[in-house]
């Protein structure tokens, strides 16, 4: 049986890709990032002006403005998806990147609040992803040429940190279901779509920034979201699954410990999320003990 877990910048250059929230952060990021593959774009927000904007940055990149294409969608909204996609299919007859990123953040809220308070963040960021599953995968797996899907969850969606519990399930349901669909397509023989999973650490975008994305706000810790973009193609390219990027503060050893640290607490039948639990914070910081730092690491790019 063959297998596609990974595909080109070479398979993708000339051809389309559709990015949901495409209008500002990662999706902006990567849609210029792919804009000098020759690419064709498809982008779809929910804010008209931010994609007015994103429009002059984007129109100067791509071959010709005709290979261009900006939507205002809700991704809450499935029958709204599923427009984006035949928007894209009449356009460009063919998508060779999903990239499922349209996200919100929200305040820390308790696991007892009510749907008000839930609703909009699981609605956006894991029926929105799902939906783009639903509404493209079958037309994509058609096409018969290699294409890949992904979908960006969240560091909080592995490590599930207390104080923003809603954000963190529909960041867990996310990796659940890119799991899922990458397990289905590898029952497909000969399927020409491979999965991936984006898990940005600590990223500088509007969803955390409180004053404008420049360099002169940027946290020293953080990453920005073009190195996001970066690291993602390289990790589509190189057949990665789980594309876990660093920051300027956590390296990926850090992480590493920190996600072994987490299962373990099932294993060990240990307290729920037991790496805030009072009694166990000397023994998790033994366990951190000798990961490396990002000043003894080598260069992250």
């Amino acid at each position: 049986m063959t297998i596609r877990e990974s595909i080109s910048t070479q398979e993708l250059e000339g051809r389309a890709a559709v990015i949901t929230g495409g209008a500002r952060g990662i999706g902006l990021a990567a849609a210029k990032r792919l804009a000098s593959l020759g690419m064709k774009l498809c982008l779809a927000d929910n804010d008209a002006a931010s994609l007015e904007e994103a429009r002059v940055e984007l129109v100067p990149l791509v071959p010709d403005e005709g290979d261009l294409r900006l939507e205002v969608v809700d991704v809450s909204s499935f029958e709204e998806v599923e427009k984006l996609r035949d928007v894209a299919y009449e356009a460009f007859g063919e998508v060779a990147l999903l990239m499922n990123n349209a996200g919100i953040g929200g305040p820390g809220m308790k696991p007892w609040d009510g749907p008000k308070e839930w609703g909009g963040i699981v609605a956006v960021n894991f029926w929105g992803v799902a939906h783009g599953v639903q509404a493209f995968t079958g037309a994509m797996i058609s096409q018969e040429r290699p294409s890949a899907i992904v979908n960006v969850g969240s560091k909080e969606g592995i490590t599930t940190p207390p104080g923003n519990v809603a954000y963190s399930v529909s960041k867990a349901g996310i990796k659940v279901l890119t799991e899922q669909l990458a397990h289905e397509l590898r029952q497909i023989d000969g399927c020409p779509v491979s999965a991936h999973l984006l898990i940005p650490g600590w990223t500088f975008t509007s969803i955390n920034a409180s004053g404008p994305i420049d360099e002169a706000n940027k946290p020293e810790g953080a990453w920005t979201a073009d190195q996001v973009a970066e690291f993602m193609l390289e990790g589509v390219e190189s057949g990665n699954f789980y594309i876990l990027c660093p920051d300027n503060s956590v390296t990926r050893e850090m992480d590493e410990r920190r996600v072994e640290w987490i299962a373990r607490d099932l294993i060990e039948n240990r307290p729920a999320l037991s790496r805030w639990h009072p009694e166990y914070k000397d023994a998790f910081a033994r366990h951190m003990e000798g990961a490396k730092n990002p000043e003894e690491s080598a260069p992250l790019g």
